[in-house]
């Protein structure tokens, strides 16, 4: 595989707002809506992204019958201090599951869950 193995994530939601204003504010992004306008069963708000540099871009998604929560896949975000964002879960309506802690040579994470259920990760190398 010559690019990395990420194209694309998205993060099923059961309230678009709740999930909108709880990402904007702990990563400080703003999301804007993306999707087909002929199909009313997705919404979709996607995360800021530049198609060519490093990393995927991705999106909030609710859609009909499918559930958040789960957490059999975990999207870690890139910050400069993971502390910084990972300050801004509990205010935002998330939960804090793993505080800020060392991975050796490949920096920081923080893990948490989001307004939704969902479980995210925050990786920094400082």
């Amino acid at each position: 595989m010559a690019n990395n193995p990420v194209a694309w994530f998205e993060i099923y939601v059961d309230d678009l707002a709740r999930a909108k204003q709880f990402y904007e504010s702990v990563l400080s992004v703003n999301l804007e809506v993306l999707g087909d306008p002929n199909d009313a069963s997705i919404q979709m708000l996607s995360f800021p992204s530049n198609m060519e540099n490093y990393g995927a871009g991705g999106a909030l998604v609710k859609m009909e019958g499918v559930k958040s929560g789960g957490h059999n896949t975990l999207i870690y975000f890139a910050c400069d201090d993971c502390a910084v964002e990972e300050s801004r879960i509990e205010a935002a309506g998330g939960h804090i599951q793993k505080p800020k802690m060392s991975i050796g040579e490949y920096g920081f994470i923080s893990l948490a869950t989001d307004s939704e259920g969902n479980m995210f990760g925050l990786h920094s190398m400082k």
